[in-house]
């Protein structure tokens, strides 16, 4: 059989892919070998940072205490959505008083950048004064050249929070030496976790609802890895197997499956998705994180759900003006036979959506009112993560205020 030759299309332009991730360890009971994965990072003494409903669940921090053994020297289990720098000196101190080596952050994405921000801090010698004003005045916290104490994550949910080299962070007077609330980010690629272990017995344990809401975050860093302007075939096989995996587990989770092979794909899916997105030379992450970033960051709209609101109409409009990849996206998504390619995805899109029970309009999530549609367009507009839109796409302001009126 003689195959035809891939159109020129179908092929890479050229890239180039710096890429230093965490290690991977996955496993049903990947908890219970913490212990080993210190060995292999040549760390002694673990801090485990986490929440206090995941610091007061046996069912996560049993496994956790288990594989750490007597290399766990401490917990702090402060950590809030809110990612607060005076929460992250709380945990430096924490982090000193029990002579810890290294950080292990269980639970979702807050957890791991608050363990991000303290291994930040721990290795600078700046006051916290000056670090508030630096988060002030500059959005961000400057990482020191000085060696990073390592972070081992844990995830729990699956906002695919994981292989990333940035971490969100916020002031606020009552907490920390600032003047006013402040929010920002700290980005550097020191920041990569030395090690993840996913374990989908640890992800079981989230409450339903919560796993819901998490996954359509990493849902749609999936999806969005395929039409980036910056994607490559790298991410493209990464992504787009990470997709078939979620798509079908989601599902099944959303018509109440808790089979174990659900949460195994989950969790497969979720690493996979997230593999070479964040890099030192650039991400993947487009036109969705930008309208989640639009969305969430001046309104009190849960992130998974603003993803859940806008993703089936912001991918209506980027079908509508390029070709965005559409017969790829079909086929990780399980809907490659379909005969509208854009149709299928969109529609599939929305199965996933109300199979997990997400919010499908913005009036009924704690959004904006329809007069503020303009300033969130421009918000999104703004976002940095608009530079890796397709190639082609050039929204205006009444596009983005088009697609956020279709999710009214």
């Amino acid at each position: 059989m003689t195959l035809d030759p891939p159109v020129a299309g179908d092929l890479a332009a050229p890239f180039r892919f710096e890429y230093d991730p965490a290690t991977l360890r996955y496993a049903p009971d990947a908890a219970r070998d913490l212990g080993a994965e210190l060995d292999a990072q040549g760390c002694d003494r673990a801090l485990v940072v986490c929440g206090a409903t995941v610091g007061a669940t046996p069912a996560v921090m049993d496994p956790v205490r288990e594989g750490l053994g007597d290399r766990l020297a401490g917990v702090f289990a402060e950590t809030t959505p809110a990612k607060r720098l005076g929460t992250a000196y709380d945990g430096l101190d924490r982090f000193r008083e029990v002579d810890a080596d290294c950080l292990v952050a269980v639970g979702g994405g807050s957890s791991l950048d608050v363990a991000k921000v303290i291994s930040v801090l721990a290795a600078t010698d700046r006051d916290p004064d000056a670090v508030g004003r630096a988060l002030v005045d500059s959005g961000t916290i400057p990482v020191p050249e000085a060696e990073l104490p390592p972070i081992i994550a844990v995830p729990t949910t699956l906002a695919g929070a994981d292989l990333s080299i940035v971490a969100g962070v916020t002031a606020h007077p009552d907490t920390c030496p600032v003047d006013g609330p402040a929010s920002g980010g700290v980005g550097d690629p020191d920041l990569m976790p030395a090690a993840v272990c996913y374990d989908p017995e640890l992800i079981a344990t989230t409450p339903r609802s919560v796993l819901a809401a998490s996954a359509m975050n990493g849902f749609d860093k999936g999806i969005e890895t395929l039409y980036a302007a910056t994607a490559t075939p790298i991410t493209d096989a990464t992504a787009s197997h990470g997709l078939g995996l979620f798509t079908e587990a989601l599902r099944a989770f959303g018509d109440g499956d808790d089979d174990q092979w659900v949460y195994q794909s989950l969790a497969q899916g979720v690493m996979l998705v997230q593999y070479g997105i964040a890099r030192a030379d650039g991400t993947t992450l487009s036109l969705l994180h930008a309208f989640g970033h639009g969305l969430t960051r001046t309104y009190e709209v849960q992130q998974g759900a603003a993803h859940a609101v806008v993703a089936p109409h912001a991918l209506s409009y980027l079908f509508e003006q390029v070709d965005g990849r559409r017969s790829l996206l079909a086929e990780s998504l399980g809907v490659g036979d379909e005969a509208d390619p854009a149709a299928a995805v969109v529609d599939r899109v929305d199965d996933v959506v109300a199979a997990l029970g997400l919010p499908t309009r913005l009036r009924d999530v704690a959004g904006p009112d329809r007069e503020e549609f303009p300033d969130v367009a421009d918000a999104v507009l703004e976002d940095s993560f608009m530079a890796n839109a397709p190639p082609g796409l050039e929204p205006t302001q009444d596009d983005i205020v088009g697609v956020l009126e279709a999710a009214w």
